[in-house]
């Protein structure tokens, strides 16, 4: 069962967002279409990395990461990577890994079970959804008894939130609906479970002041500022990490789509404030994981 094992003292930031993309059978998380597709939109040619390799990646640069996948059998009628294998080869690098669990919320009871086990039996120490992939709008009451379980449970939940490069450019975008990653409709699940902590991923174009007012209002939510270089950041973006929410924005990157030494070099040309970046790079996460004893 995983136990964290990240010496914060060694440790320089926490990357909020890590795909792990194909598992050690080289089975990838997408159909293979979609990985041509997103491949060529975010003109990421180069192979996508197993768990062991992320592990050795983030080692090298004395970081650690929050790893995960993403469950979307039905949407897809794919096969996803197992939840279950990542927890357990997350255990194996304790130092540095941070497993995050994926459940498809369409499966019903099979969901809540599955996430009982990856919390009760696993470790997982958060779950990743993304509405827009997963085909489901998480403000509908048929999904509150997983957020009633997550709360109960002490784990917090990442959406991704805004556009999505998946499905771009394809055939309808595959059939993909991004107004179900709007952020607003987060509002109600944070309104019901003020509890559960929810984790707004990405700059949420183009609902950005939709996120931020959420975040404002509900102090429950969080955001993390993957999936874009820093220098693209929407100014308001910034301008509420800076004041009202740098106790609640993360970093986070979106590898292996967007590296973790390309979000760094670019944050310096931000206006991010020198004393607010020890927390979005590491201190908050640190509080919201509660990694330090």
């Amino acid at each position: 069962m995983y136990q964290p094992a990240i010496d914060l003292d060694v440790v320089t930031a926490i990357d909020m967002h890590v795909h792990i993309e194909v598992d050690e059978h080289g089975h990838n998380s997408l159909p293979d279409d979609l990985v041509a597709a997103v491949s060529k939109y975010f003109k990421a040619d180069g192979p996508r990395p197993a768990i062991e390799a992320v592990a050795q990646y983030y080692r090298e640069r004395q970081m650690a990461a929050v790893v995960f996948t993403v469950d979307a059998r039905t949407q897809l009628a794919h096969q996803p990577l197992s939840s279950v294998e990542i927890a357990r080869a997350a255990t194996e690098h304790a130092d540095v890994l941070i497993p995050f669990g994926s459940v498809d919320p369409r499966t019903g009871p099979a969901a809540l079970d599955l996430a009982t086990r990856l919390i009760e039996d696993e470790g997982v120490r958060g779950f990743k959804f993304h509405p827009t992939v997963q085909g489901f709008d998480p403000s509908d009451e048929q999904y509150a008894p997983l957020w009633g379980l997550l709360e109960k449970a002490g784990v917090p939940a990442l959406f991704h939130t805004g556009q999505t490069g998946i499905g771009a450019g394809m055939p309808g975008g595959y059939g993909f609906r991004l107004g179900l990653s709007n952020p607003m409709l987060l509002d109600p699940v944070a309104a019901e479970f003020p509890e559960l902590q929810i984790i707004m991923a990405h700059p949420s174009v183009p609902w950005q002041d939709e996120a931020l007012s959420v975040a404002t209002h509900k102090p429950n939510t969080w955001i993390d500022l993957s999936g874009w270089s820093p220098k693209y950041f929407p100014a308001e973006l910034v301008r509420y990490a800076n004041s009202l929410l740098k106790r609640r924005v993360l970093l986070g990157t979106d590898y292996p789509l967007l590296t973790p030494d390309r979000w760094l070099r670019d944050v310096r040309s931000t206006d991010l404030k020198p004393e607010v970046l020890p927390g979005i790079l590491k201190d908050n996460a640190v509080r919201l994981l509660r990694l330090s004893s």
